[in-house]
């Protein structure tokens, strides 16, 4: 039993040390394919979601489709909205599908999107899409993620 809580208080620590991380890269540029020596000053969604889980010492491949295959699997729901917020924690990824080649068997579809669960209903992820000055690093609600169609799994690297 103590061994228990004490785990517990060690992931709470690293959710908030992920929260803590992941809110100071908040504006930072978005570049696609950012080279390992950009990382850190500007970020693509995968680079964002392994830089931040290096800094509370969990290694996380580079690609999406890689890491869509680490942790544990959050059973969603069959349609949209696929989560409520009870069912996710602070550092949990979503994925999404992909378009640029990022296909294997176990994800036939491909993977070409991650983002992060911050708690209070707010996702966090490194966003190429619109006017330049809109590609960065980013906060987005709740509702707009969860709904997205093209969700294809949810892992849970912390547990």
């Amino acid at each position: 039993m103590k061994q228990k809580a004490e785990k517990q208080k060690q992931l709470e620590k690293k959710r908030k040390r992920l929260l803590h991380f992941a809110l100071k890269q908040l504006g930072k540029p978005y570049k696609y394919a950012a080279k390992k020596s950009e990382i850190g000053k500007m970020f693509d969604c995968s680079s964002l979601t392994q830089y931040l889980y290096k800094r509370v010492g969990i290694d996380l491949p580079r690609s999406t489709i890689l890491q869509a295959e680490c942790g544990k699997i959050i059973p969603s729901r069959k349609k949209p909205p696929f989560f409520k917020p009870e069912d996710l924690e602070i550092g949990d990824l979503l994925f999404f599908k992909g378009t640029k080649g990022h296909y294997n068997k176990k994800f036939p579809y491909g993977i070409g999107h991650v983002v992060m669960y911050l708690g209070n209903k707010k996702f966090i992820h490194a966003s190429g899409h619109g006017s330049l000055k809109n590609q960065k690093v980013k906060l987005e609600n709740f509702d707009k993620i969860v709904n997205r169609k093209d969700f294809q799994i949810a892992k849970r690297i912390l547990f």
